[in-house]
């Protein structure tokens, strides 16, 4: 099981290391990352490897979307499934 994780804002220092943290809180294993930062705009794509992880997918969800809050970000975390889903209709 996998999931992709979105991050669109202001580009500030530590992001990568905030959005790997709460990975790292979840046994959540990152398997690519890509980001570019256009003038002052951060934009991140991560393709995490659920399989390991020791809370449940949910509270990460959380625990990601409050880090946006917070850091005046938009992190979006979605399952693999729902991700294929979307793109296959």
């Amino acid at each position: 099981m996998r999931a992709v994780i979105t991050v669109i804002g202001k580009d500030n220092v530590g992001i990568l290391h905030k959005v790997t943290g709460i990975c790292t809180e979840f046994n959540a294993n990152v398997m690519d990352v890509t980001q570019s930062v256009l003038q002052d705009l951060f934009a991140m794509i991560m393709l995490v490897d659920l399989t390991g992880m020791t809370r449940d997918f949910s509270e990460m969800v959380d625990s990601m979307t409050e880090l946006g809050n917070s850091l005046g970000l938009k992190i979006h975390t979605m399952h693999e499934d729902i991700f294929n889903s979307m793109h296959s209709i």
